[in-house]
């Protein structure tokens, strides 16, 4: 037991001392200038920050979110096809598709699918 306690021991106090000597040998500052600056998505944060972004981007993301979250709903319909009632799985089958094909023809009228405005 003591033995377990004396090597626990020296291996905190030898990787404290690895620690302290790879911050001392650091070739590194710490007021590097890049190191101090927000990391803003490729913006430079020393210009305007409030950069205004295309909200077009922002819904084309959230179109695609939603579709992929559709897609991992669909999957499960298609490991279920032999365990289940055909009736009931056809009937539940064309209910999400009918609920997917209304949610596309909305953003369709809504003008969301077109690049140019």
């Amino acid at each position: 037991m003591i033995l377990l306690l004396w090597l626990s021991f020296i291996s905190i106090i030898l990787s404290n001392i690895i620690m302290m000597l790879s911050m001392i040998i650091s070739k590194k500052s710490i007021k590097d200038r890049e190191k101090c600056s927000p990391f803003e998505c490729g913006f430079d944060p020393k210009s305007f920050s409030r950069s205004p972004f295309s909200l077009h981007f922002f819904l084309i993301t959230i179109i695609f979110l939603i579709f992929d979250v559709e897609i991992a709903l669909i999957f499960p319909m298609i490991y279920t096809f032999k365990m289940t009632n055909l009736f009931f799985w056809i009937k539940t089958s064309f209910f999400f598709i009918i609920m997917l094909l209304l949610g596309l023809y909305h953003e369709w009228n809504q003008n969301m699918l077109n690049w140019t405005n």
